[in-house]
């Protein structure tokens, strides 16, 4: 009778083992799912940012090669304003 004993209560411990297992295999699938959805969108959002990025430079770039003419026009046409004055 005690063998029987015994190897009930290893049956049940066994049992709850393998229930808490599944239990938390389950959650980490979860897991591992939604994991993979947000790094996903972080992917799709960063590339739109280097987009952004790359839009940017090249504006800042025609700017700095815009920007002597538009300070040279603005000095000219002050002087100008300055000399037509008595």
């Amino acid at each position: 009778m005690t063998m029987d004993v015994e190897a009930e209560i290893r049956k049940r411990r066994v049992g709850e083992l393998e229930g808490s297992f599944g239990f938390l295999t389950e959650q980490v699938q979860g897991v591992h799912k939604d994991l993979l959805r947000f790094e996903e969108k972080a992917d799709r959002k960063l590339q739109d940012h280097d987009a952004r990025f790359d839009r940017l430079d090249r504006d800042l770039k025609g700017f700095r090669t815009d920007m002597p003419k538009i300070v040279g026009d603005t000095m000219r046409e002050v002087l100008r304003e300055q000399r037509g004055k008595p």
